[in-house]
């Protein structure tokens, strides 16, 4: 079983900085690739950013220029550096992790989510 625990979430005025860290933990073998989603309130889930085992990275639109993702592939972490941030950015932000996950029978393929964390841009 993989675990997934993000944090750095908080209260930020507009045009504010905040970095979210994601680890993975448990019987993980490889991750293949970790990304970032956000839920705000009557809205659905939707793509921030997300980025492979490789470094290489894909971003929603709204937030190219603003946001950067990174990775420590040995940590199993993953980073969101959100800079110049807007009201429009508050929302509930999710970290998933995907890969093989190690058990009694062998490898296994496994997409873990995080609890979340509460992103609010407001001054």
């Amino acid at each position: 079983q993989v675990q997934v625990v993000e944090s750095g979430g908080g209260l930020v005025q507009p045009g504010g900085s905040l970095r979210l860290s994601c680890a993975a933990s448990g019987s993980i073998f490889s991750i293949n690739a970790m990304g970032w989603y956000r839920q705000a309130p009557g809205k659905q889930r939707e793509l921030v950013a997300v980025i492979t085992s490789g470094g290489s990275t894909n971003y929603a639109d709204s937030v190219k220029g603003r946001f950067t993702i990174s990775r420590d592939n040995a940590k199993h972490t993953v980073y969101l550096q959100m800079n110049s941030l807007k009201p429009e950015d508050t929302a509930v932000y999710y970290c998933n992790a995907q890969g093989l996950g190690k058990d009694a029978l062998g490898l296994s393929s496994f997409g873990s989510w995080g609890q979340g964390t509460q992103v609010t841009v407001s001054s």
